[in-house]
């Protein structure tokens, strides 16, 4: 017996014009063998930093990379197809193998050092904190008139002793 995806496309002609667009991608889309595949990718900011999920089930962590360098995050690695029993043929193969890699430009506000990543349930999770202190708000006082005056006398007058 042969298991076939049904998709009301058994016969050979296809009957509308929708039904042939999407015969020719399927079968394109499907024909690309094990040379690699994009995984789904969620990010969002928070206050603190930056979250990135990716969908990797089936990826063992020794199989993922991740590298931070000049602003870019680069998550990579290699889901092998391992199931090569005898007897068994596979008629039908959706699961996307090879090799994957991911990037993402990041702000210059982030702390590189403290980037943290945990895989759970075949989702990676990467939170890229932001430094503190170029995020932090400070309030900066204008000097201005007398205390202007003021302050550049002491700058000179304290400039004058040390010179002593």
């Amino acid at each position: 017996m042969v298991l076939r995806k049904y998709n009301g496309m058994q016969n050979d002609m296809p009957q509308t014009f929708s039904s042939m667009l999407d015969r020719f991608f399927n079968e394109s889309v499907n024909s690309r063998g094990f040379s690699g595949f994009t995984p789904h990718v969620d990010a969002c900011e928070t206050d603190n930093g930056y979250e990135i999920e990716v969908a990797l089930p089936g990826i063992r962590k020794e199989d993922i990379a991740i590298d931070f360098q000049e602003g870019k995050l680069t998550i990579s690695g290699e889901r092998r197809f391992e199931k090569k029993e005898e007897g068994r043929r596979y008629q039908m193969l959706e699961t996307q193998y090879g090799t994957f890699s991911r990037s993402f430009y990041l702000p210059d506000n982030v702390n590189p050092d403290k980037i943290s990543a945990q895989l759970q349930d075949g989702v990676l999770l990467v939170n890229v904190p932001k430094d503190e202190h170029k995020t932090m708000k400070r309030q900066i006082t204008i000097a201005g008139g007398e205390e202007a005056k003021q302050s550049s006398k002491q700058k000179r007058v304290s400039a004058s002793e040390n010179g002593k």
